[in-house]
C-alpha cells in the first residue's frame, strides 16, 4: 500500500494546466504512468476529464442556455464544456477535474447505458445522483459518495395519502435502472446500509428519468413517485401539485461511477478521486455546494461513509 500510496502521489503530483495546483505541465503527468494502461495517465495525458451529463435534471443538472463555448476548449466536438453545464451534479467533477489538472468535459448517454456498464471508454466517471448499490457494483467501481439522499414519497397534493403503508398495493412511480426500482421491488442492498421497505407489494411503474414521473403522480396517473428529496422539493417549488410524504424511505449514497471494462488499470484513478472527494468533504467545499444548489446540507452526512468498507476491489 505504501508503494502505490507513492506511485498515486507522483502521478497527481505531476498534474498539470493553468487550473492545476502546482502549475506543473500535463505531459510531465502522463510521464508517470501509460496512458495505453493506466486510467488516471490516460485522463492526464489527454487533458480532459469526460463526464456524464442529463440534459433535465434540476438542480443537479442545468443545461447553460446560450452558453459560450470556449476557444481552445479541448473537448471534442460531441462533448459539451464546462461552460455549457451546472448544477450539483456538474459542479462536483468540475472541481475534481480542476484537482487533477485536466478539463471537464460532458457527455450525454442514458442512465441505462451509464449503470449498464461497458461505456466503451467513452466516458470517464459518471456523477449522476446514482447511489452506491451491490448490483451496480457488479459493473461498476464505487467512488467516495458525494452527497446522501434521503428518499421520499411525493403524491398529488389533494390525495388521501399520509403515509407510506397508504400506498400498499398502488401503483408508484420509479426511475428505470435506479435504487428506487430496486427498492420497491425488495431487491436494493446498499453495502454497510440496511435497507428496509416500507411499503407491501407495490405496483411498480418506471421511468427514464423523474422529472416525467413526478409529474404522472401530480397530474393522479400514478398513485405516487419514489424520488430523491431535492429532486421533488424542486418540482414542488416549480408549481407542481404535488406533496411529499414525510417518512423517509430510505437514504442513498450517490457515488461516481467507474467502469469496470474500459481494460485500464483504474486503482490510481479511483483512489486518487476518492482523497480529492474526501479533501471536498473535510473543507467544506460540498457542503457549501450542497447549500447553494439545494438550500440544505445533504454533503456532510456521505463524509461518514466508509468507501473501503463496501468490498470492492479495484484494478
Amino acid at each position: 500500500m505504501l508503494v502505490l500510496a507513492s506511485l498515486v502521489a507522483m502521478a497527481v503530483g505531476a498534474c498539470g494546466s493553468s487550473d492545476s495546483d502546482d502549475g506543473q505541465s500535463s505531459g510531465e503527468s502522463a510521464a508517470k504512468g501509460d496512458p495505453a494502461k493506466d486510467k488516471l495517465a490516460q485522463i492526464q495525458a489527454r487533458g480532459t476529464l469526460v463526464e456524464y451529463f442529463e440534459d433535465d435534471y434540476p438542480p443537479q443538472s442545468i443545461s447553460v442556455k446560450g452558453a459560450t463555448r470556449p476557444a481552445g476548449t479541448k473537448c471534442a466536438d460531441n462533448q459539451l464544456t464546462a461552460a455549457e453545464v451546472t448544477g450539483y451534479d456538474n459542479e462536483v467533477p468540475k472541481l475534481v477535474a480542476k484537482k487533477l489538472g485536466v478539463e471537464p468535459c460532458f457527455v450525454a448517454p442514458t442512465w441505462t447505458e451509464v449503470t449498464a456498464g461497458n461505456w466503451g471508454d467513452r466516458w470517464d466517471i459518471a456523477y449522476g445522483s446514482g447511489s452506491i448499490n451491490a448490483d451496480r457494483m457488479q459493473r461498476l467501481y464505487m467512488t467516495q459518495p458525494y452527497y446522501a439522499v434521503p428518499n421520499m414519497y411525493f403524491v398529488r397534493k389533494d390525495s388521501a395519502y399520509r403515509k407510506p403503508a397508504d400506498l400498499n398495493g398502488k401503483e408508484i412511480g420509479a426511475c428505470a435502472d435506479c435504487s428506487h426500482e430496486l427498492y420497491l421491488n425488495g431487491e436494493l442492498e446498499i453495502p454497510t446500509v440496511d435497507v428496509k421497505l416500507d411499503v407491501k407489494h407495490p405496483k411498480v411503474v418506471t421511468f427514464e428519468t423523474e422529472e416525467p414521473g413526478l409529474a404522472a403522480a401530480a397530474k393522479g396517473k400514478i398513485d405516487a413517485f419514489l424520488a430523491a428529496d431535492p429532486v421533488g422539493r424542486a418540482r414542488i417549488k416549480e408549481g407542481e401539485p404535488l406533496r411529499e410524504i414525510p417518512d423517509v424511505a430510505f437514504t442513498y449514497y450517490p457515488s461516481g461511477f467507474v467502469d469496470k471494462s474500459s481494460g485500464l488499470d483504474a486503482k490510481a484513478f479511483v483512489q486518487r478521486v476518492n482523497e480529492i472527494v474526501q479533501g471536498f468533504q473535510a473543507d467544506g467545499t460540498l457542503k457549501r455546494l450542497s447549500m447553494k444548489w439545494f438550500g440544505k446540507d445533504y454533503a456532510s452526512e456521505a463524509a461518514n461513509y466508509d468507501i473501503d468498507a463496501i468490498g470492492q476491489t479495484v484494478k
